[in-house]
């Protein structure tokens, strides 16, 4: 094969086959999407399903810890395992700009493959788009999935009082990256993108038989957005202690460098749940086992119907509002 993608590999013949075959198939090999029909026979055992369906644009395309084929399999089988579903299936779609490195694009997909593997999911359908360059910056990525629902009743409109808030790890980590790694900024540290499978913690966690009430992995828009959605959907108040919420000091520091607020930032292996206070101990007790950095940071009240108030340590409150404006363009 050439070192670089050309216009010839969109054209439906030849060299298209030949880039489906040696990269494509060589890493989503599997029954379904080896019969290579325009659309995949699905065999779902169970009664439910949920379907989600993401696009990923991730400037620049490699960072610490990941890379945009990352992140276009976590981020869809993610949002699947959030409704509490075992993910299964996925579509994908590549829209690849001419002159694009063919060992770059391999490596991509070769971090795709692995996260398929950690999921225990297939891609089933797929297509291949190549545009001239200039069209799109290098490469965009679309993942679609199907996942079987094997946890019923999760909601955004579940929350009642005196549910704790918790949340699994460390929060801003893939926002920091994001940003550091675009602006060329070096940060002495290990710090990484969060970016990671959700579905064998949500597994863990009701293998623990807690009663989860909402999952949402805090993505665009941080933990702020998912509390302000939640407050909004179950016309409830939720009060977090701001000394409790998890922030590395990295995370910290380009907050302070730059005005943001690390509640407001992007994760891409981050989630909040809901449960019964009783329950939240228990719940950390299985999250630590994947980040130590689990931290219960709240609770739900009556206080200011729709509203997230945040506690500080120095006795003050104010209201913790949904973001607003682009914080950081193309962060996933």
């Amino acid at each position: 094969m050439q070192k670089n993608i050309t216009l010839a590999h969109g054209n439906g013949g030849q060299e298209n086959n030949e880039l489906i075959e040696k990269i494509f198939y060589k890493y989503f090999k599997n029954d379904i999407l080896e019969k290579s029909e325009d659309s995949a026979l699905l065999n779902i055992e169970s009664s439910q399903i949920t379907f989600s369906t993401d696009s990923f644009t991730v400037s620049p395309l490699f960072f610490p810890g990941g890379d945009i084929g990352k992140l276009s399999i976590c981020g869809t089988c993610n949002d699947l395992a959030m409704m509490g579903a075992k993910p299964k299936y996925l579509t994908c779609s590549f829209m690849i700009e001419e002159g694009m490195s063919l060992r770059e694009l391999e490596k991509i997909v070769r971090s795709m493959k692995k996260e398929l593997e950690i999921n225990e999911a297939k891609i089933v359908s797929g297509d291949t788009k190549v545009v001239p360059k200039g069209s799109v910056d290098k490469l965009f990525i679309n993942t679609s999935g199907i996942g079987e629902v094997l946890y019923s009743g999760i909601s955004a409109h579940n929350l009642v009082e005196d549910m704790a808030i918790v949340v699994s790890r460390d929060i801003g980590a893939h926002g920091a990256v994001i940003f550091a790694s675009r602006e060329g900024i070096s940060l002495d540290s290990n710090l990484t993108t969060d970016s990671a499978s959700l579905y064998p913690q949500v597994k863990a966690l009701f293998d623990a038989n807690l009663e989860i009430k909402a999952l949402r992995d805090a993505t665009r828009g941080g933990v702020a957005a998912v509390l302000n959605e939640w407050a909004k959907a179950s016309n409830i108040c939720i009060e977090i202690e701001e000394e409790a919420v998890p922030v590395r000091h990295e995370v910290k520091g380009i907050c302070e460098l730059l005005g943001f607020e690390a509640l407001n930032l992007a994760n891409e292996g981050t989630f909040v749940l809901a449960l019964p206070k009783e329950q939240a101990e228990q719940a950390l007790e299985v999250l630590k086992k994947s980040n130590p950095n689990a931290q219960i940071i709240g609770k739900v009240t009556n206080q200011y119907p729709q509203k997230v108030i945040l506690n500080s340590s120095w006795g003050t409150k104010r209201f913790l509002d949904m973001p607003s404006g682009e914080l950081l363009p193309r962060i996933c």
